[in-house]
Formats: C-alpha cells, sequence, structure tokens
C-alpha cells in the first residue's frame, strides 16, 4: 500500500525495550516511504537513542509524569489539559497525514486522533487496551496474541499492505559518545582480544521481580573470569549501582564498574564494544540485541517468546517452566521463576557463545 504520504507519525511511548522493538518496522517504513518526513512520539528515556538516527526528523517527547500528576487532581486538572495540548500544538501543526500507532492505549490513540493525520493505522481489539480502537480508523487484526513484540510491529505493517522485509536496524551513537566510553575502555586496561561481557543486573524499579540474585552473578562472573581470562563490565543506572557494589564485593577476581552513562546511546557503545551481554528481559537487553551483541538473557515472569531479543542477533534465553509464569505478580515473594535458573545453565550458555566468540577472533 505504497502512496504518497508526505509525512509519518509513529507513536511508541512508554519503556525503552518496547520503543526499540519498533525499529525494524520503522526500517520498513523508511524503505516505502523514502521521500517522506518521519516523527516520533516517545517518552524522555528513549529519546536520545530517537534523536540520534538520522532517518528520524523529528522527536516529540511526552511529558508523561508531569501530565499525569496534574491530571490525577481536581486543583491542577486543568493546569494538566493545558500542558497536553501544549504537547501537542507542534505535531498538530505539523502536516503529518499518516500515523502508526504501535502503542494500542489510550493515550497513544488520543495523540493519534489529535494529530489531524486523516488516515490512523493502529490495532484492532483485542490487540489494543483502553478504547484505542476508537481513535485509529485502520484497524488491523493479529493473527495471534503470543508473538514477538517486534513480529507484532511487522505484523501491522504487513496487513496495511506492506512487505516486511528491512534492512538491519543500526543503533547511531554520536561521536562524542562513542569517545567517552571508548576513553573509559583505555582507562580500564581492556583488551580487545579477550573476551568482554557485559553484565546489566538490574531491572527497573518497578519490576524487581524480574531480577536474578546478586550472589549468582558473581559466582556466574568469577568462574568465566578464571575459565576465559574474560573481562566482565557491569552496567547500571539509576539506583542499580548498590547491587553493582555488592556484586563485585561478593567475587574473588576483579570486575569493571561502568561508569554512569548519560544516555542510552553511552550504554549502547558499551554493548557494542562487548563480545556478550548477559542480563534480565529488561530494556538494555534489547538494546544490547539492537547493536549486535549476543545476549543470554534470564526470563522469568516475562513470556520468552513474546519478549525475545532481536531474532537476527545471536541469543540464548534461559527460562525455568513454572506453572505461574508468566505473570504480572511485580511483589511476587517467591520468585521461582528466576530462582529455577541455575548458574551452571547460565555458565554453559556462556562458553556456548565464547566458543563461537574465540572461532570469529581466530578468522580476525
Amino acid at each position: 500500500m505504497q502512496d504518497a504520504a508526505r509525512k509519518i507519525l509513529i507513536i511508541r511511548l512508554s519503556a525503552i525495550g518496547d520503543v526499540l522493538r519498533v525499529l525494524p518496522a520503522f526500517q520498513v517504513l523508511r524503505k516505502n516511504y523514502p521521500e517522506a518526513s518521519f516523527g516520533w512520539v516517545t517518552e524522555e528515556a528513549s529519546a536520545d537513542i530517537l534523536r540520534a538516527h538520522p532517518d528520524i526528523d523529528e522527536v516529540f517527547v511526552f511529558p508523561k509524569k508531569a501530565i499525569t500528576r496534574k491530571l490525577s487532581s481536581p486543583l491542577t486538572f486543568f493546569s494538566g489539559l493545558q500542558e497536553f495540548f501544549a504537547f501537542m500544538k507542534p505535531i498538530r501543526a505539523g502536516g503529518y497525514d499518516l500515523t502508526f500507532d504501535f502503542h494500542g492505549l489510550f493515550k497513544s490513540g488520543i495523540i493519534s486522533l489529535l494529530s489531524r493525520a486523516s488516515r490512523r493505522v493502529g490495532f484492532t481489539m483485542p490487540f489494543c487496551r483502553e478504547g484505542n480502537y476508537l481513535f485509529n480508523n485502520l484497524r488491523f487484526h493479529q493473527d495471534s496474541k503470543r508473538v514477538s513484540r517486534i513480529r507484532r510491529n511487522l505484523n501491522l505493517l504487513e496487513k496495511f499492505g506492506l512487505s516486511s522485509e528491512h534492512e538491519r536496524p543500526v543503533i547511531h551513537i554520536p561521536a562524542a559518545d562513542r569517545e567517552a566510553v571508548q576513553k573509559f575502555f583505555r582507562q580500564q586496561q581492556i583488551n580487545p582480544k579477550l573476551p568482554i561481557i557485559a553484565v546489566h543486573p538490574g531491572t527497573s524499579p518497578i519490576t524487581p521481580y524480574k531480577r536474578w540474585d546478586p550472589y549468582r552473578y558473581a559466582v556466574v562472573a568469577d568462574t568465566v573470569i578464571e575459565a576465559h581470562a574474560a573481562q566482565v563490565i557491569f552496567t547500571w543506572a539509576g539506583a542499580e549501582l548498590d547491587m553493582v557494589k555488592s556484586i563485585v564485593g561478593q567475587m574473588k577476581y576483579r570486575a569493571i564498574v561502568a561508569p554512569r552513562t548519560q544516555n542510552l546511546c553511552q550504554l549502547a557503545e558499551i554493548f557494542r564494544l562487548s563480545d556478550l551481554y548477559l542480563g534480565s528481559d529488561t530494556g538494555p537487553m534489547h538494546l544490547a540485541a539492537f547493536a549486535g551483541t549476543p545476549v543470554i538473557g534470564l526470563f522469568g515472569p516475562t513470556d520468552p517468546v513474546v519478549n525475545e531479543p532481536y531474532s537476527r542477533t545471536p541469543h540464548i534465553i534461559l527460562h525455568d517452566e513454572v506453572d505461574c509464569a508468566p505473570c504480572r505478580k511485580r511483589a511476587c515473594p517467591r520468585r521461582d521463576c528466576m530462582k529455577g535458573i541455575r548458574e551452571e545453565s547460565v555458565i554453559r550458555a556462556i562458553q556456548i557463545m565464547l566458543d563461537s566468540f574465540k572461532l570469529q577472533k581466530a578468522v580476525l
């Protein structure tokens, strides 16, 4: 359904991983609409990755926290509405004639409707929620709910009439961010001829149930350092530094603690320079996969089919089958799904990946 769309608006807010998983779909749109101008509505956490992309012309950052806080109080409700319409003003003036609502919630639907685009593409029920389908006028059904989010986004474009064939997405990292990370690697005397393993043990503050136990990361890190002379770099964000320090404090060998990254681009550069990524199902896992770094993902309460890393990046998913998973019980006191992932399984997965890594190094 290639046509004369001049300006296309992509709507995908919320979590980092969810935004990243729209990138293959964006590649499809870019291929099919080479002359179009693209805008993207997102939230602050993912904005720098999108701003750095040379094919995205404008990024609109939705001030979710500020607007939600004001709308939740009768005293500031109308102020919240004013802030929302102020946010919408440049979008409405942007002349967008086609929107793709990959989010499927009320907030994305209302943004799509108020964008003034004549064609607004989205999902049918039950593949969207909160009445989202009411706001989009080109709605498409999905064949199954249990497909990867990446595939789901591509399926929407196929239903719209586009081929899902696409080039591999590239995470564009500004020169200043590359240099900042590479300077840190030089300071730490990291040897590119030896395995470099990035480990991200944290998850967002609202999903602690997805975390693997810190002492297990310590055991795995010590084992791969001893067996492979690996250089282990622990990455972190926000309040996760204490967790990383706890892990490093339990180790008998030296591990490297990454610096506080200023943005996602710097974190992507750490992953790009690494040979392997280890961590739970989080945004950084998807960032590593799109940066081209092989991934070992530790999956507990989240569905490993729906949330798998980008399929063109080598990856191993470790998942213990328990009756109560998948679930969204964020305050789960048992966490059997994560406890069931054994250190031995993770070490074996790393061995498999590093065997491939050694072969690649030998060719180089």
